[in-house]
C-alpha cells in the first residue's frame, strides 16, 4: 500500500501487521483512506475496502432486484446468485447473534428442564441473581452447596430429573457456567469447567439414608426458588448454608403417635373401599397400628428395610386370619388384610421409578424400582408367612369374596378422601397441602368409580386415567405454589393403588393355585404399572399446555431439544 507524501506521520514506514492479505492487488482503485477524525479500530475490525453489508439487504449487488448495476467487491463467503434464503453472515454483526432467553414467568424447575434438554453449545450464558464478591464465586463451595441441596430433594423422593434441574439452577444463579449435574440413585455429582483450556472441578455426594418428610421437601424448594428466581430476595453463599441448617435441623411436623393413628385410619378406609363395614373398618386399623408399631421397633434395632415391611404386613394378615376363624358371616375378613397392605404398598418409590425412566434416567429407574420389588418382596413374605399358618389351622379363606359387590358410593368417596388424608400425615406434609390432596384424592376415586364401576371399563384403563388426572391437577396445584408436585400426587393415587388383587394373589398361592395367584399379581403390576404412567403423563400433558419457557428474542418460540430419537 503506498501512502501519499504528506507530513511526517504519513512519512512513517508501516508495520508487517498493516499489510493485510485483503490489500487490492495491482491496478485496482484504492479505497478512500480513514479520515482524521476516525478513531482507532481493534484489529479484528473488518479492513477496508471488504463489503459488509448483508448479502439479501437492500443496495447489495447479490440482493435480490437490489443494487444499481456498478460492481462491488464482495466476501468468499457472499451467497452466490441464485441462491434463496438469508444466511448467517459470515462474521459476528455488531449487533450480536440471537439469544435464547428463558420467560421469567415459567417457574425455575421448567426453564431448568428446558436447559437440561437442550444441546450444551446451544444453552444461553448465566445470568447470575446472586452477588458475588469481585474476585467471582468461590466454585467449591457453590458446588458443595448445589450437591447439599440435591442430596435432600433426592433423599426425599423426588425425581432425577428435577434434581439435576435444581442444581444446575443453583448452580446457574451464582455465576458457574458450562456445569453438568448427575443424579443416580444413591450418587450425585456435579463438574465445572471454568473455561475450554482448563481443567474441570468435579465433586461428589453419596445418599446413604432416605426418609420421606414432604415438609422438608417443600422447604428446600423454596430455597431453591429464593436462590434462582427471587431477584429482590440476596441470599448469599451463608446465607443459604444457614437456611440449608435450618431445614434439616427442623423437626417432624406429627409426632409419632399421629403417624400411628395415621396408619390405623389409612388401614380402615382402604377396608371400607373394599367393602367392609364398622367393624372391619376398627379391625383392620387395629392390624395397621400394631404393624406400624412392629416396624417402629425394627427400624429402632437397625435391621434393613426389607424386615420392617416383612413385620409390618403380619399383624393386619393375622387380624384377618383370626376374624375368619370366628366364623361370622357378618365380617369380610379379605377386607382387613387389604386394608393392611393398602399402608404398605410402595406407590411413592413405584411413581419416582416409573417416572425416572420415562424421562431417560434408566440407571435411577432400574435401582428405584429394584428397591420398589424388594418391598414387595418382604410385604409377600410376610402375608404368606401369616396365610399357611391360617391355613393349618384351618381357617376358611375364600378367594372368591372378592367379587361380592360392594358398591356404595358416597360411603367410599369419603373413604378415599379419608384414606388421602391419612396418607398426606404419613409422608409428613406441610398441613396447608392436606386439603388440597384430599380433595385430589376423591376426585380420582369418583373418575375411577364412575369408569370401572358404572362404564363397565377395565379397572386398568380406569386406573390409568384417574392417575392422569391426579398428576395434571398436582402439576397445577404446584405451579400455583412454586414448590414440588409430590405432595400434591403422592398421597392422591392411595385409593388407587392394588391391594385387593395383591391380596387375593398371595391367598391364591398359599392354596397352590398357582395360576390365579400370577394373574391376580399380574393384574396388581399392570395397576401400579397404570399409576405410575399415568402419573407422568398427567404432568406432562399439564406442561405441553402451559407457556413454553423458551425462545429466540426477536423470532419464534423454541421448545425443548428433543430427547432419545430411538434410532
Amino acid at each position: 500500500m503506498v501512502a501519499e507524501q504528506g507530513g511526517p506521520e504519513d512519512q512513517k514506514p508501516q508495520s508487517d501487521e498493516a499489510r493485510s492479505a485483503f490489500v487490492p492487488p495491482a491496478g485496482v482503485e484504492q479505497p478512500p483512506g480513514p479520515s482524521e477524525d476516525d478513531h482507532p479500530t481493534s484489529e479484528f475490525a473488518v479492513p477496508a475496502g471488504l463489503q459488509t453489508e448483508h448479502p439479501s439487504s437492500p443496495g447489495s449487488a447479490s440482493a435480490p432486484g437490489g443494487g444499481n448495476g456498478s460492481e462491488h467487491l464482495a466476501s468468499a463467503f457472499t451467497t452466490p446468485s441464485g441462491v434463496q434464503g438469508h444466511p448467517a453472515p459470515a462474521f459476528t454483526p455488531a449487533q450480536g447473534v440471537p439469544m435464547v432467553r428463558l420467560t421469567k414467568e415459567a417457574p425455575w424447575q421448567d426453564r431448568m428442564r428446558t436447559m437440561l434438554r437442550m444441546p450444551v453449545f446451544e444453552r444461553p450464558a448465566p445470568e447470575s441473581v446472586q452477588k458475588t464478591d469481585d474476585s467471582g464465586p468461590a466454585v467449591p463451595r457453590v458446588l458443595d452447596l448445589t450437591l447439599r441441596i440435591g442430596e435432600l430433594l433426592l433423599a426425599g423422593g423426588e425425581g432425577a430429573e428435577d434434581v439435576e434441574a435444581a442444581m444446575f439452577a443453583v448452580s446457574r444463579s451464582y455465576g458457574l457456567d458450562r456445569c453438568e449435574p448427575t443424579v443416580t440413585f444413591t450418587l450425585l455429582s456435579i463438574s465445572h469447567q471454568p473455561s475450554l483450556v482448563e481443567d474441570p472441578v468435579t465433586a461428589s455426594r453419596t445418599v446413604r439414608r432416605r426418609g420421606t418428610d414432604y415438609t422438608r421437601l417443600a422447604a428446600v424448594f423454596q430455597l431453591v426458588d429464593d436462590i434462582t428466581t427471587a431477584e429482590h430476595v440476596e441470599v448469599s453463599l451463608e446465607e443459604a448454608y444457614r437456611r440449608l441448617a435450618e431445614i434439616r435441623r427442623n423437626r417432624h411436623p406429627y409426632p409419632g403417635w399421629v403417624l400411628t393413628a395415621a396408619a390405623g385410619l389409612l388401614a380402615g378406609s382402604a377396608s371400607v373401599l373394599v367393602g367392609g363395614g364398622v367393624l372391619v373398618f376398627l379391625a383392620a386399623a387395629a392390624g395397621a397400628m400394631l404393624g406400624d408399631r412392629l416396624a417402629w421397633l425394627f427400624a429402632g434395632r437397625g435391621l434393613p428395610e426389607f424386615y420392617q415391611f416383612m413385620a409390618a404386613a403380619m399383624p393386619p394378615a393375622a387380624m384377618g386370619i383370626a376374624l375368619t376363624l370366628t366364623h361370622s358371616t357378618d365380617i369380610r375378613p379379605s377386607a382387613v388384610v387389604t386394608g393392611g397392605l393398602f399402608a404398605l404398598l410402595p406407590g411413592r418409590a413405584l411413581v419416582a421409578g416409573v417416572q425416572d425412566g420415562l424421562t431417560g434416567y434408566y440407571i435411577t429407574a432400574g435401582a428405584r424400582l429394584l428397591e420398589v420389588m424388594y418391598f414387595f418382596i418382604g410385604i409377600v413374605a410376610g402375608v404368606l408367612l401369616m396365610l399357611y399358618l391360617g391355613v393349618q389351622l384351618g381357617a376358611q379363606l375364600n378367594p372368591e369374596a372378592r367379587f361380592v359387590p360392594h358398591d356404595r358410593p358416597v360411603v367410599q368417596i369419603l373413604a378415599s378422601m379419608a384414606l388421602t388424608l391419612a396418607f398426606a400425615i404419613l409422608l409428613q406434609q406441610e398441613r396447608s397441602t392436606v386439603l388440597a390432596v384430599t380433595l385430589n384424592g376423591g376426585v380420582a376415586w369418583v373418575v375411577y368409580g364412575a369408569m370401572a364401576r358404572a362404564g363397565d371399563i377395565s379397572p386398568v384403563a380406569a386406573t390409568a386415567v384417574a392417575a392422569g388426572l391426579v398428576g395434571l391437577f398436582g402439576q397445577l396445584f404446584s405451579r400455583y405454589r412454586y414448590t414440588s408436585s409430590l405432595p400434591y400426587i403422592t398421597a392422591a393415587i392411595g385409593p388407587l393403588l392394588p391391594g385387593s388383587a395383591t391380596y387375593f394373589g398371595l391367598l391364591a398361592f398359599a392354596q397352590n393355585e398357582v395360576d390365579t395367584g400370577l394373574a391376580l399379581l399380574s393384574t396388581a403390576v399392570a395397576t401400579a404399572l397404570a399409576i405410575a404412567i399415568g402419573v407422568n403423563l398427567g404432568s406432562e400433558i399439564s406442561r405441553l399446555f402451559m407457556r413454553v419457557p423458551g425462545g429466540v428474542e426477536g423470532g419464534p418460540s423454541r421448545r425443548a431439544a428433543k430427547r432419545t430419537r430411538g434410532f
